[in-house]
């Protein structure tokens, strides 16, 4: 049996209240949309291709600033807005959870593009919906890349990944988990 050290539980402390405090804070629903207003503006801005996807798609989960931290254990946790029709339904909570060789932190924005009604539908009424394998995710920040990568997809949700800032290494195992919330 390891007994956890100080520092890999000052670590995780820090991971922790870092993923707690992710510059969203707690000011409600209306400052929420608004930083979901402004991501959708950058990734518009930045993946023209993704404005196509966003038509294509029945509705987004748009989560503005996720912050990401590990060592050996890892964490990750961000809040953002369910929007159909290009309004906010639902609010909702990111949580992922790591194992494996990593050091590191990060703070990123994702969208997940649902594509089909029945993909919508499951993650409503679903009361912790977790990411799986129906998700295809995009990592690249090239914009013709990433047009290409997600305009031909057939996948029912599709995952855009980008903005990223700070540095994550490692190998790991992981898991997310949206919740719905009450901003």
């Amino acid at each position: 049996m390891t007994l956890m050290t100080r520092r890999a539980f000052a670590v995780s402390a820090l991971a922790l209240a870092a993923g707690c405090s992710n510059g969203i804070g707690g000011d409600g629903a209306q400052r929420l949309d608004a930083r979901v207003d402004a991501t959708l503006a950058r990734m518009y801005a930045d993946f023209p291709g993704t404005r196509q996807l966003a038509d294509k798609s029945v509705g987004m989960l748009v989560m503005p600033v996720v912050t990401e931290a590990g060592l050996g254990f890892g964490g990750a946790y961000g809040r953002g807005a369910l929007r159909v029709g290009g309004v906010t339904v639902d609010y909702y909570s990111a949580t992922r959870a790591s194992i494996g060789p990593q050091i590191g932190g990060q703070q990123y924005s994702h969208v997940l593009f649902f594509m089909t009604e029945d993909a919508l539908r499951e993650f409503r009424t679903s009361p912790g919906w977790a990411a799986g394998a129906d998700v295809e995710y995009v990592f690249n920040n090239i914009g013709e890349a990433l047009k290409a990568e997600t305009t031909t997809s057939i996948s029912p949700v599709i995952a855009v990944v980008f903005g990223q800032a700070g540095v994550r290494v490692g190998a790991t195992i992981e898991g997310t988990k949206y919740t719905r919330i009450i901003p």
